[in-house]
C-alpha cells in the first residue's frame, strides 16, 4: 500500500472522526463567544497598564491617582467573565448542533454552574484573626479559574438536554400554543434532572470533601495541572506540531487545536493580566510563558505554518508564472494571517515535500520563543490580546513593545530561510513544466 493510500484510508478517517466529535465541535464554537470580551477587555487593560512609568505618571497628573479604576472595571467585566460565558455558550452550541432549541440548554447550564459553585465569600477584617463569610460568588470562579468547570458543565448539560429531547421525554403542549411557551415547558423535565444531579454533586463535595465545591476541586485537580503542563517545552512542542500536522490532511488545525487549548491559554493570559495589574509580571511571581497571544500571534503568526515567509520567497525569487501569480494574490491575506490561498494554491495540503517546512517552522518559532521568555530575554506576555488577524510586528508591538515586535521580525526572517530551499525546489519544477509546455505548444503549431 502506497503512502497516499495509507493516508487516505487509515489516517484521514481517524483524524476526521476526532475532529467531528460533538463535544469538540461545541467546545470549539462555544469558546469563540469569549473573543469580543478578551479583545476589547485587553485594550482597556493596555490603556490602564501600559508599561511606561512616564505614561502612567502623565495620566495620573491629568485624571488623578485613581484614573485606572474605570479601565480595570471594564477589563474585569469582560475578561473576568470568560467562564460564565463559556458555560452558557457551549451548552447552547451543543443543543443547536443537535437541532434543538438552544437557549434553554444555555440557561440550564448557567443554573447548574451556580448550583455547584460556592455562594459565600470568606474574609478577615483588618486587625482581626476571625474569618467571616458573606453571601456572594467569588469573582475568580466566573472567569479564568472556572474555565474547565464551565466547559465540563456546558458539555454535560448540552448532552443531557439533547438526550431528553431525542427521547421525546418532555412536557408536550397542544397545538396553537406559542413556540416560546412550548420551548419553556419542553425544558422542564431535562432541567429538573440536571438540577437534581447538580444538587447531588454539591452535597457530595460539601460533606464528603470537607466543605469544598465542584469548581474548587476541578481547579485544583485538573485545571492547575493542565495550566502547568501547557507551560512546559513538551506542551508547547506538541501544540505547535499538531496544528500543521492536521492541516496537512486538509483539516483546519488551528481551529481544532484552539478549541481544545484556548480555555487553558486564556486562563494563563488572565493570570498574567492579574500580575500585570499588580506590577509583578515575571516568572518569579508565577507568570505563565504559554498564553493565548503565544498561540495566536507566534505559533500561528501569518497563518498556520508561518507561510508568510514562503509568500515573501515567492514574491522575490519565483521564476515560474504559477508562483509569481500566487504570491501576488496571497501576500495581502497572508499579512492578516489568512493563508488558505497558499495552503490550497501550491498546494501544501497533502504535499509531502512542503509538509517539512510547514511543520518545522512553527515548532522552531515556538521553542525559541519559549526559551527566550524562560531565560528572561523577553518578559512574559501580559493581558493584551491583539486580534489574530493583526499583521506581525504590529501585534508584537501591542503585546510587548519593541522587543516583541523585533522578535516577530526575526521569526519571519527565520521562517523565510526555512521555507526557501523547499520553495526553490518546487519553483524549479513548476518552471520546468511551464517551459516544457511552451515547447510542446510551439511544436504543435509548427
Amino acid at each position: 500500500m502506497s503512502m497516499s493510500q495509507t493516508l487516505n484510508e487509515k489516517v484521514v478517517p481517524a483524524v476526521m472522526k476526532f475532529v467531528n466529535l460533538k463535544a469538540l465541535q461545541a467546545l470549539k464554537d462555544g469558546v469563540l463567544y469569549t473573543m469580543p470580551l478578551n479583545v476589547i477587555g485587553s485594550i482597556f487593560l493596555l490603556i490602564a497598564a501600559f508599561p511606561s512609568k512616564a505614561y502612567t505618571d502623565f495620566m495620573a497628573s491629568i485624571f488623578g491617582a485613581d484614573w485606572q479604576t474605570p479601565l480595570y472595571k471594564v477589563q474585569n467585566g469582560t475578561m473576568g467573565l470568560m467562564g460564565l460565558v463559556c458555560v452558557i455558550s457551549i451548552a447552547y452550541i451543543y443543543a443547536k448542533n443537535e437541532g434543538f432549541e438552544p437557549l434553554s440548554a444555555g440557561v440550564m447550564s448557567l443554573a447548574v454552574f451556580f448550583i455547584t459553585t460556592t455562594n459565600s465569600i470568606n474574609f478577615t477584617p483588618k486587625d482581626s484573626k476571625e474569618v467571616f463569610a458573606v453571601g456572594g460568588i467569588p469573582a475568580g470562579w466566573l472567569g479564568a479559574q472556572g474555565m474547565i468547570t464551565a466547559i465540563l458543565i456546558g458539555l454535560a448539560v448540552g448532552y443531557i438536554y439533547s438526550w431528553f429531547m431525542k427521547k421525546n421525554i418532555r412536557i408536550k403542549m397542544p397545538d396553537g400554543v406559542p413556540s416560546g411557551v412550548v420551548d419553556a415547558f419542553s425544558a422542564m423535565i431535562p432541567a429538573t434532572a440536571a438540577f437534581i444531579l447538580a444538587d447531588i454533586i454539591f452535597i457530595i463535595f460539601k460533606y464528603a470533601f470537607n466543605n469544598t465545591t465542584l469548581v474548587e476541586f476541578i481547579y485544583k485537580v485538573i485545571q492547575t495541572p493542565l495550566q502547568g503542563l501547557s507551560d512546559t517545552p513538551g506542551g508547547v512542542f506538541v501544540i505547535a506540531f499538531c496544528i500543521p500536522f492536521l492541516w496537512f490532511f486538509g483539516v483546519h488545525g488551528a481551529t481544532v487545536i484552539s478549541g481544545i487549548v484556548t480555555p487553558i491559554l486564556q486562563a494563563n493570559t488572565a493570570d498574567n493580566a492579574a500580575l500585570q495589574i499588580k506590577g509583578t509580571l515575571d516568572i518569579a511571581h508565577g507568570a505563565h510563558i504559554f498564553t493565548q497571544q503565544f498561540f495566536d500571534n507566534f505559533i500561528n503568526m501569518a497563518g498556520s505554518g508561518e507561510t508568510l515567509g514562503l509568500v515573501i520567497c515567492m514574491l522575490l525569487f519565483a521564476k515560474s508564472t504559477q508562483y509569481k501569480q500566487l504570491s501576488r494574490l496571497a501576500i495581502v491575506p497572508n499579512l492578516f494571517n489568512i493563508n488558505e490561498p497558499v495552503l490550497f494554491g501550491i498546494p501544501i495540503v497533502m504535499n509531502p515535500m512542503m509538509a517539512v517546512p510547514f511543520i518545522i517552522t512553527p515548532i522552531c518559532t515556538a521553542m525559541l520563543l519559549y526559551a527566550a521568555i524562560a531565560m528572561h530575554l523577553l518578559a512574559p506576555m501580559g493581558g493584551v490580546m491583539p486580534p489574530w488577524t493583526m499583521p506581525p510586528v504590529f501585534s508584537g508591538f501591542l503585546i510587548g513593545g519593541l522587543p516583541y515586535a523585533f522578535a516577530q521580525l526575526v521569526f519571519l526572517v527565520m521562517g523565510a530561510a526555512i521555507w526557501f530551499p523547499f520553495f526553490k525546489k518546487a519553483d524549479n519544477m513548476a518552471y520546468a513544466e511551464e517551459i516544457a509546455a511552451q515547447h510542446h505548444e510551439k511544436g504543435v503549431e509548427a
